[in-house]
């Protein structure tokens, strides 16, 4: 059982393994891998970007096929998010409220907050670990139009796993990449979230 757990939470280390041992199935593996990753709130630990990366790569080997590797995933990461909204809009503010783990107050600013910011922050927050398996849940709760919520996670999904995954298949190969993998996707996630930096610097710049 302890394998089983280090195996699934440690996937990015195995994939290789998993890839040879079950072929075709392991797009199923990676989708349910990538849904949980965003979908259940509290499974924030599960490989992300490493294991979005780490799969172009095996693709760009003949592994993987990458076009099918990126529609299933994106599928994933777009439903995931979206069962993490349900959640936390059907379920999250009766258990939260009724146990006291959450203010009302913080509810009434988080819908303010998704009513004024909710486009960018879903979007944006595909790229932080742990945020994003957040982001989707305090959404629900916040009651965030679920059509909006829709379209700016299915643009959300599509580009934190077109992004990963085509970086993996064009520049996972290259021998000073692997020997600097976790720099590397360090790299990749500023890039990322540069447009975050230029907010911040314009909202800065407004209230001098």
């Amino acid at each position: 059982m302890v394998d089983i757990i280090d195996l699934v939470i440690h996937l990015d280390k195995y994939l290789g393994v998993l890839i040879a041992t079950f072929g075709p199935w392991s797009y199923l593996v990676l989708f349910l891998v990538i849904f949980c990753e965003t979908g259940l709130v509290f499974l924030p630990f599960l490989p992300g970007d490493s294991l979005l990366f780490l799969a172009g790569t095996f693709a760009s080997s003949g592994a993987l096929n990458v076009l099918e590797l990126f529609v299933i995933l994106s599928f994933a990461a777009i439903l995931g998010d979206s069962v993490n909204y349900a959640f936390g809009k059907f379920v999250g503010e009766k258990v939260f409220l009724k146990k006291g783990l959450l203010k009302k107050e913080y509810l009434d600013k988080a819908k303010e907050f998704y009513e004024k910011h909710g486009g960018k922050a879903i979007i944006l927050a595909r790229f932080i670990p742990i945020i994003r398996s957040i982001a989707p849940f305090v959404a629900g709760v916040g009651k965030m139009d679920y059509p909006r919520f829709l379209g700016f996670n299915a643009i959300g999904g599509i580009l934190w796993v077109g992004i990963f995954v085509f970086s993996g298949y064009f520049f996972g190969s290259i021998p000073i990449i692997q020997e600097n993998l976790t720099l590397f996707l360090f790299l990749v996630i500023v890039v990322s979230l540069s447009p975050v930096f230029f907010e911040v610097i314009k909202y800065k710049l407004k209230r001098c």
